[in-house]
């Protein structure tokens, strides 16, 4: 099963929750927000996408997305 991570920068506040929640993923930025390891920008959604090819640290990365106050962070199961 494929995974799909989404951050968007542009929403973004900076509270740095996924950070602690997946410090694999996601690290601070210089701006104040954070960027996703090893992503690349969809500039047609103007986002950044990384996939996963297993769920090895899924628990994780939805438990980031869930402490986002503003939705920046979106996992989706890819069919």
């Amino acid at each position: 099963m494929q995974y799909k991570v989404t951050l968007d920068r542009d929403t973004c506040i900076g509270t740095h929750s996924c950070t602690a929640e997946a410090p694999k993923y996601f690290r601070k930025a210089d701006d104040g927000k954070v960027d996703l390891f090893n992503a690349t920008f969809n500039e047609e959604d103007d986002v950044w996408e990384l996939t996963l090819d297993d769920a090895t640290d899924l628990l994780d990365l939805q438990n980031a997305e869930d402490g986002c106050p503003v939705d920046a962070i979106e996992v989706e199961e890819l069919s």
